[in-house]
C-alpha cells in the first residue's frame, strides 16, 4: 500500500534537525512523507525556511510568521517585513502565530498585538493562517473570531485541548492538526477520545518534529528526537482510534492538507 503523506509541522530550521536536514528529508520521502510544511517562528527564521524550501519545490513548503514566544520582537515595521516574505512562492501560510499563556515568553499584550496584525495580513493576502494556542483559549478565540469571516482558511496546529474547545474551534471552521501527543498514555488520553469524533474533513496530521516523539512507538527509537518519517506511525495510530482503515484516513488527511494549503 503506497500511501503519501504531508507533515504539516516540521521545525527543520532552528532545531536539532537542521544539522542533518538532507537525511531528514530523504528519510521522510522513503516512507511516503512526500511533502512537508516547514515552520517559520520569527522573521529571520522564516527567511531561512524560505531559502531551504526554494531548493525543494513541490516537496517543502514554508510558513512565515512570528510565534507568540517571539511576539516581543514584533515592531512597527514587522508587518511590512512579513508581508514581503509572504510574497515568496514557497510560502503557503501566515504563521506560526497565536497565543501561548503557558510559558509566557513574551508579554501577553505583545502576543495579542502580534497575533492580531498577522491575522490582518492573512486577510489581506488571503493566505491560510497557521496558529498556535496554549492555555489561552478565550483570548485566542475572541481575537480569531473578529477576523474569521474574512480569512481564507485557518488551522490550529498541535491541538491538545478539551472537548468544549474543540467544539468552539470547529464552529469557527478551523482545521485541527494532530500530533503524536495522541500516542501519549499520560497526557494524550483526552485527545485520543476526541479524535474519534473529529470531522474527517477537518483533520490534518503532523509530527511537530523534533518535538513530541510518539511515546507508544515500539521498538522505542534510540533518540528522543522526533522525525517526519514517523508520521505514518501517527496516522496508523489515529486511524485505529477512529476505527478506520489506514488507507481511508491517510487519503482523507492528504486531501484535506493539499486543499487547505493549495499544494
Amino acid at each position: 500500500m503506497n500511501l503519501t503523506y504531508t507533515d504539516i509541522a516540521v521545525n527543520l530550521i532552528g532545531s536539532d534537525l537542521e544539522q542533518n536536514y538532507q537525511s531528514i528529508i530523504d528519510g521522510a520521502a522513503a516512507v511516503g512523507v512526500s511533502q512537508m510544511i516547514i515552520i517559520g517562528s520569527d522573521l529571520t527564521e522564516s527567511q531561512h525556511v524560505i531559502d531551504i524550501c526554494q531548493q525543494y519545490p513541490n516537496q517543502l513548503y514554508a510558513t512565515a510568521g512570528v510565534h507568540p514566544h517571539h511576539a516581543s520582537q514584533w515592531q512597527p515595521q514587522s508587518k511590512q517585513q512579513l508581508a514581503s516574505l509572504l510574497q515568496h512562492a514557497s510560502v503557503v501560510a501566515v504563521g506560526e502565530c497565536g497565543l501561548d499563556y503557558n510559558r509566557d515568553f513574551s508579554p501577553r499584550a505583545d502576543q495579542r498585538k502580534a497575533f492580531s496584525e498577522q491575522l490582518q495580513l492573512a486577510v489581506e493576502t488571503q493566505l491560510p493562517v497557521y496558529m498556535h494556542e496554549r492555555d489561552a483559549h478565550q483570548d485566542f478565540y475572541d481575537i480569531l473570531k473578529e477576523f474569521r469571516a474574512d480569512l481564507s482558511n485557518a488551522v490550529l496546529h498541535c491541538f491538545t485541548g478539551e472537548q468544549a474547545h474543540m467544539e468552539r474551534y470547529l464552529e469557527l471552521g478551523l482545521h485541527l492538526g494532530i500530533t503524536g501527543w495522541v500516542c501519549d498514555e499520560r497526557r494524550g488520553q483526552t485527545l485520543a477520545e476526541l479524535v474519534k469524533t473529529m470531522p474527517a474533513d477537518k483533520i490534518m496530521i503532523e509530527t511537530d518534529s523534533p518535538y513530541l516523539l510518539p511515546r507508544s512507538m515500539r521498538p522505542k527509537p534510540k533518540s528522543s528526537k522526533n522525525k517526519p518519517s514517523y508520521l505514518p506511525y501517527i496516522a496508523q495510530y489515529i486511524a485505529d482510534l477512529r476505527g478506520e482503515p489506514l488507507e481511508v484516513f491517510a487519503n482523507q488527511c492528504q486531501l484535506n492538507t493539499q486543499t487547505f494549503f493549495n499544494i
